[in-house]
């Protein structure tokens, strides 16, 4: 069949794309990626074989953002935690072992406002947060207006103020340990750090220490490197860490609407047509 495959979807980073495989595919015109993030994937390798690559803002924004604040919600209440309080055999405890924080009033910084970031703070203005952000590109005044949003050109200011920090970027070399150990003690020691982008934008080890030493309150995890994590990690005995298994997508809606928008995405390529979400090597 290599002589026939013209188009390859991408689902949870399978099948592997390297020089052997786009080497025996003559006649690939677009690879279709599952999702936003395309970290595992060597663009300029690609873009080399004049094969075009595309993914799916459009479809999985919303759930993301929607994981990403329940994420926040969780961690603030403790819902995990209080959960198995509730269940356990011993009901006898004290309301006052299981204070949550509020969120209704709160500052939430939201580190890269792309089309997820902005989703996220639309949620968060319901919730009545003041909201900071900080990007590579100001949004537009009416933009910023309509949510609320303050604009922090450094992030430094952002770390400072905020008491929820949410993670919305692409993994790129710029922003690898884009969150370390500086960084996590500029932050508020009552402070959340949410993550729900890629594992490696966050420095795991210096989080660890954070959150073993108080310099952090909490963290809320979508994403960790690897995943899943070892079974030994430090990580996964912290109390005071949320982490669910990538799961900013994974919704039966999200999923039906990403493969939609891969095969408008390959149709448009196969037929010499703009390709809506079209991703270029940087």
């Amino acid at each position: 069949l290599s002589q026939k495959v013209q188009a390859i979807y991408l689902w949870w980073h399978k099948p592997v794309i390297d020089q052997e495989l786009l080497q025996s595919l003559p006649n690939l015109k677009v690879i279709a990626n599952s999702g936003v993030g395309m970290d595992h994937l060597d663009l300029k390798l690609i873009a080399s074989f004049g094969v075009k690559m595309a993914n799916a803002p459009r479809a999985v924004s919303s759930s993301t953002a929607d994981a990403g604040m329940a994420l926040l919600l969780a961690s603030a209440r403790r819902l995990v935690e209080v959960h198995h309080i509730a269940i356990s055999p011993n009901v006898d405890y004290n309301e006052a072992d299981i204070l949550g924080v509020k969120v209704t009033g709160a500052t939430l910084g939201i580190i890269g406002m792309g089309r997820i970031g902005y989703k996220i703070a639309l949620r968060a203005k319901a919730f009545e947060m003041n909201i900071l952000y900080h990007n590579r590109t100001r949004r537009k005044v009416q933009e910023e207006q309509a949510v609320g949003a303050t604009y922090c050109e450094k992030i430094d200011s952002l770390l400072q103020q905020a008491d929820f920090v949410m993670v919305v970027v692409s993994l790129t070399p710029q922003t690898r340990n884009l969150i370390g150990k500086r960084e996590l003690e500029l932050m508020k020691p009552t402070a959340t750090l949410i993550n729900i982008c890629r594992g490696a934008v966050v420095d795991q080890e210096a989080l660890v220490t954070a959150l073993q030493t108080g310099v952090l309150r909490a963290a809320a995890l979508d994403v960790t490197y690897p995943e899943p994590l070892p079974r030994d990690h430090p990580l996964l005995k912290l109390k005071n860490v949320l982490i669910t298994p990538h799961l900013g997508i994974k919704t039966d809606k999200a999923t039906y609407m990403i493969t939609e928008e891969a095969v408008e995405n390959i149709l448009a390529a196969l037929n010499g047509l703009p390709i809506p979400s079209e991703v270029l090597p940087s």
